[in-house]
C-alpha cells in the first residue's frame, strides 16, 4: 500500500510533539494518551459499538496529538469526537445523545474516583434539556471538526487483525490458540500507545507475535540470516521499539501518577497544572 495512504508522524513531530513544546512532560503525555484511549474503549463497550470503529477511533486519536497540543483540547472531548467520526467511517454511527450520555457517565465516574468517596458510584442522568448536554454536544462537534481539519481529512486507517492472521498462518501458529489470543491482545493494547501513528502495520504485528512467542516460550527462527520477522520486511530495531511501547503500558505507576492523569481530562485542568507546576519550555 502506498505510504501516503497510511500517514505516519514525521521525525520532527515525534521528537517535538505540540504538547511537549507547551511544557507537558513526555511521560505525562504518554499516560494521557493511554487514558484517552481507555475512555474510547470503555465508551465503545457501553455503546456496543463495532471493534473496528473503536480501534479506528483510537488510531485517529493518537494521530491527532502529533498535530495539536493537549493544552488546546481536552483528551475527553477529542476521544468523544474520534469515536463519533470513526463510527461514521465504519458506517455504524451511534445516536449523538447516546454517545454524550455514555461520556457523561464516564466523566462522572472519573469525578467520583477523584473525590475518593467510599459510597458506590451512582450515575446521575443529566437533564434532558440541561446545559450539560448542549455543552458536550458542542464539544463533540468541535472535536470532530478539529480532527478532520488538523489531519487534513486523511482519516484512512489500516487495522492489523487480518495481517496478524496471515502472519500466524505463515509461521504455523494458527493451531496455538493461546498464541493467537495473546498476539491479538497485544495488538489491542498497542492501540493505547502511539505506535499506529509511528510504524507500519507489518512492524506492529511482528512485535505482537514476538511478545506472544517469548511469553509462551514458542521457538521461532531468530538467528541471522534466518530471522522470521525478515519475512515480513519488519526491521528488528522498529519491532523492538514497538515492543517497548507496549510493555511500558504495564509498568507500575504510583497512586499520585494515576490521580494526576484523572485530574487532567480537559484543557482547563491541563493549563492550570502547567501554571501550578511552572513548567518552563526548553
Amino acid at each position: 500500500m502506498p505510504a501516503d495512504l497510511v500517514p505516519l508522524a514525521s521525525t520532527s513531530q515525534i521528537e517535538h510533539t505540540p504538547s511537549k513544546e507547551n511544557g507537558i512532560p513526555a511521560d505525562l503525555e504518554e499516560d494521557l494518551r493511554a487514558f484517552g484511549c481507555k475512555l474510547i474503549h470503555e465508551a465503545g463497550i457501553l455503546l456496543k459499538q463495532k471493534q473496528v470503529a473503536v480501534a479506528t477511533a483510537q488510531i485517529l486519536y493518537q494521530r491527532f496529538w502529533y498535530t495539536t497540543s493537549m493544552k488546546q483540547f481536552g483528551i475527553g472531548d477529542i476521544g468523544m469526537g474520534a469515536l463519533y467520526l470513526a463510527s461514521k467511517l465504519e458506517e455504524c454511527p451511534p445516536r449523538i445523545r447516546d454517545l454524550i450520555n455514555v461520556y457523561d457517565l464516564l466523566l462522572q465516574r472519573n469525578t467520583h474516583t477523584l473525590a475518593k468517596g467510599k459510597e458506590t458510584f451512582k450515575y446521575a442522568p443529566m437533564s434532558y434539556f440541561g446545559n450539560t448536554f448542549y455543552d458536550l454536544k458542542d464539544a463533540l462537534v468541535v472535536a470532530e471538526m478539529q480532527i478532520l481539519k488538523r489531519l487534513g481529512f486523511n482519516v484512512h486507517v489500516v487495522l492489523p487483525y487480518g495481517t496478524l492472521i496471515n502472519y500466524l498462518r505463515v509461521l504455523g501458529l494458527t493451531s496455538r490458540k493461546d498464541a493467537c489470543a495473546k498476539a491479538w491482545g497485544y495488538l489491542n493494547d498497542a492501540l493505547q500507545t502511539p505506535v499506529y501513528a509511528l510504524y507500519a502495520v507489518p512492524t506492529i504485528v511482528s512485535a505482537a507475535i514476538l511478545l506472544a512467542s517469548r511469553h509462551l516460550d514458542i521457538a521461532l527462527p531468530s538467528s541471522p540470516p534466518n530471522c522470521w520477522w525478515d519475512l515480513f520486511d519488519a526491521p528488528w530495531e522498529d519491532v523492538w521499539s514497538v515492543c517497548g511501547y507496549i510493555m511500558r503500558l504495564y509498568r507500575d505507576r504510583t497512586p499520585e501518577d494515576r490521580m494526576r492523569v484523572l485530574k487532567l481530562i480537559n484543557k482547563k485542568d491541563v493549563k492550570k497544572w502547567l501554571e501550578d507546576n511552572a513548567v518552563m519550555l526548553p
